[in-house]
């Protein structure tokens, strides 16, 4: 599994998304991706209530621990390495979180249009 280039949604070098909880593909704290990552973990989301309310409803529940995962379960403010298809869809349907666009991989932008990562982003 071969990483991309470790490039933000700027061109510049990717910062980290969360070491506590740690995330991404990789689980090395950023959203880095490859073409093994089939959901392109790609955007470092700020998470809400909300949001996590909504990823539970469609079928991924992000906020339940799952220790056989080394998963910890997420609440409102951590920051993880989202699917961008996910949170394309939580843009449309008006719960998206906020974004650090910092540590958002430029693959993100495949999927996700640059203008929408922009407006939930902390640093755009």
């Amino acid at each position: 599994m071969e990483k991309d280039a470790s490039l933000n949604v700027f061109g510049q070098d990717l910062k980290s998304c969360s070491d506590d909880p740690l995330t991404g593909f990789y689980r090395d704290g950023h959203c880095n991706t490859c073409m093994a990552d089939q959901g392109s973990h790609t955007v470092c989301a700020i998470m809400t209530a909300e949001f996590l309310a909504f990823s539970k409803y469609v079928g991924n529940d992000l906020s339940t621990p799952r220790p056989e995962f080394n998963f910890p379960g997420l609440n409102a403010g951590d920051q993880w390495c989202l699917c961008a298809g996910r949170f394309l869809q939580a843009h449309d349907e008006g719960c998206a979180p906020r974004v650090n666009l910092e540590a958002t991989h430029q693959k993100a932008l495949e999927i996700v249009p640059f203008e929408i990562l922009k407006k939930y982003g902390l640093n755009g």
